[in-house]
């Protein structure tokens, strides 16, 4: 009588396909391979690799049909997701980012899409392996598995460590604060958030805010004014309180020059005087009095500041590989007998810097004009991917030099408002002469022009006010596709 065998291992049929896990009984419902011959070790591990590209793929080829397709289902909505967060909401991912609890669960879901992604790779090899290979054979399995499982954790991962970054900015930069109502505005008309540029110089001690702007911010529409005044305003009036029992008159500083004392000498004041506001720390004692008393000046409370150290600002713009502007004249550059030619060009930070400080053959007037024209350059070119590219470098600078008083459960209320901003021109207000004399200004006039301002109506076309830049709202139009500023 002969002796029945059974065939298993290396056969022809599906149980003899060498496929390691699979049952041999259960022939896949799709059928097997094309020929009989065992797939070559070359085949297995490219099938492996189009897994990582592609969830399911192996499954598939196997004849797992229903998780194949969920997997290829799952990872078509994981990349649609991750698509549409850096494109058409990165707005919202923004928001998520500076939310108290955001970048946790950003970092939660990486880690978990980059665990489950390497689950997928291990698992499309397993079912791809032949059986019998050689020592060297399955080294060569293991290693390339072993870098297909790092490659595909290393987005995730990374991604994890820019939320991890993001958290660290918000925890440093911004001030802790009450938690945020329904409305975080409290039923407010307007934000005022002062804007400041500190610069230091050798031959003095401390920093001076040669750059003062207040952006008036309508919480309904994102309409938003900015209010620029000169370094050099003289005999400022201070607000009620220890200030001006000190300077009943005008702010005179401490009398150690010939000089007057300026408007941009005000926060270095306040901070050599800790008892004008005892319970605020180092830097913000300064700030506090300086937003007071620019308040004072407009006629309009200032509720937050953001100070920008000019050394940071250079960093900044190094980062992001430069700012690219159209310089109408020559300038002066440097202590050597440097020029920043007229033409386009792209300035570093250092020349960006020094771009902005100039006054060599012009003014403070003209100063202030190319330093609104770099920032709004800065701006317009920080596309999204220069951002991710410089991120950390970004991100170092702004704990570094950036300081504020914005609380950061705000924050998510802010970059919402700021998605209004985008809607709408900008406007630019400027006290400079010969509407304003800045030896003998009349405060009364920059309140009336401020009121003018803010309440001009919004559905009649904005009309000239002396002072005003027009340039500014032509250039911050959001219909404009210019991203090379022409700055005078």
């Amino acid at each position: 009588m002969p002796m029945k065998t059974e065939s298993r291992g290396l056969g022809t049929g599906p149980a003899g396909a060498g496929w390691g896990d699979r049952e041999p009984d259960r022939p896949p419902p799709g059928g097997e391979w094309a020929g009989s011959e065992r797939p070559g070790l070359a085949r297995v591990l490219a099938l492996t690799a189009g897994s990582a590209l592609l969830w399911g793929l192996a499954h598939l080829c196997t004849g797992r049909r229903t998780t194949g397709a969920a997997l290829a289902g799952l990872y078509a909505a994981l990349a649609a997701a991750v698509v549409a967060s850096v494109t058409v909401s990165r707005s919202r991912l923004l928001t998520l980012l500076v939310h108290p609890w955001g970048p946790a669960l950003l970092t939660a879901a990486a880690i978990v899409t980059g665990i489950a992604w390497s689950a997928v790779v291990l698992r499309s090899y397993r079912l791809l392996a032949p059986s019998g290979l050689g020592r060297w054979e399955r080294g060569a399995a293991r290693t390339v598995t072993t870098v297909l499982c790092a490659a595909v954790l290393a987005p995730p991962l990374y991604a994890a460590h820019l939320a991890r970054v993001s958290h660290e900015v918000v925890t440093t930069l911004f001030a802790s604060g009450p938690a945020m109502g329904a409305d975080p505005w409290r039923g407010k008309e307007r934000v005022n958030i002062l804007l400041l540029g500190a610069d230091a110089a050798r031959n003095r001690p401390g920093a001076r805010t040669d750059s003062m702007t207040v952006a008036a911010i309508d919480t309904r529409t994102g309409r938003t004014v900015l209010f620029s005044l000169p370094r050099n305003l003289q005999r400022v009036p201070m607000p009620k309180g220890p200030a001006r029992e000190v300077f009943p008159d005008g702010f005179t500083g401490d009398g150690a020059g010939p000089a007057p004392a300026l408007l941009n000498e005000v926060y270095q004041w306040g901070e050599e005087h800790p008892w004008i506001e005892p319970r605020l720390p180092e830097r913000r004692r300064g700030a506090a009095l300086l937003k007071q008393t620019i308040g004072g000046i407009l006629g309009i409370p200032v509720d937050y500041y953001v100070m920008v150290d000019m050394k940071g600002f250079k960093e900044i713009i190094d980062a992001t590989g430069g700012v690219t502007v159209t310089v109408k004249h020559d300038i002066p550059y440097g202590l050597e007998g440097g020029v920043l030619r007229a033409g386009t060009r792209r300035l570093s930070g250092e020349e960006a810097l020094w771009f902005g400080r100039s006054r060599s053959d012009s003014d403070d007037y003209t100063r202030m004009g190319r330093q609104k024209c770099l920032l709004g350059a800065i701006a317009a070119q920080s596309d999204p991917v220069t951002v991710l590219r410089s991120f950390e470098r970004l991100a170092d600078a702004a704990k570094r030099y950036v300081f504020t008083d914005i609380p950061g459960e705000s924050l998510p209320a802010l970059v919402d408002l700021s998605k209004k901003m985008k809607n709408v021109p900008i406007e630019s207000v400027q006290f400079v002469p010969p509407l304003i004399n800045t030896a003998y200004p009349d405060w009364r006039l920059i309140k009336e022009k401020v009121a003018e301002s803010i309440d001009a109506p919004r559905a009649r076309p904005s009309r000239h006010i002396p002072g005003r830049n027009p340039g500014a709202e032509a250039s911050q139009s959001p219909s404009s596709s210019t991203v090379t500023a022409s700055c005078n």
